[in-house]
């Protein structure tokens, strides 16, 4: 292993100590699916919802619904979803 990778993977470690159990198993998630990614073709089902978000954007090239948009549909300010703290 390169001394770099390893200074890297030494690192990560000191990470990782500094974590919650919640944080923990948030990365050994994302660790795993990098290690063991889903391979699982599309169903029919994502096919269509692939399809359809295309179709939406072709219409809509300016884009989504701007996310003020959401949080004010959802009932909060753009403020509060930039200052929320877990």
């Amino acid at each position: 292993m390169a001394a770099d990778a390893l200074e890297a993977k030494q690192h990560a470690h000191q990470l990782l100590d500094q974590l919650g159990p919640d944080q923990i198993a948030a990365v050994l998630q994302l660790l795993e699916v990098m290690v063991e990614p889903e391979d699982e073709p599309l169903t029919e089902e994502d096919r269509r919802a692939v399809a359809a978000s295309r179709e939406y954007f072709r219409q809509n090239p300016e884009g989504g619904v701007p996310l003020e948009q959401v949080a004010a549909e959802c009932g909060f300010t753009i403020d509060q979803i930039r200052d929320h703290k877990d």
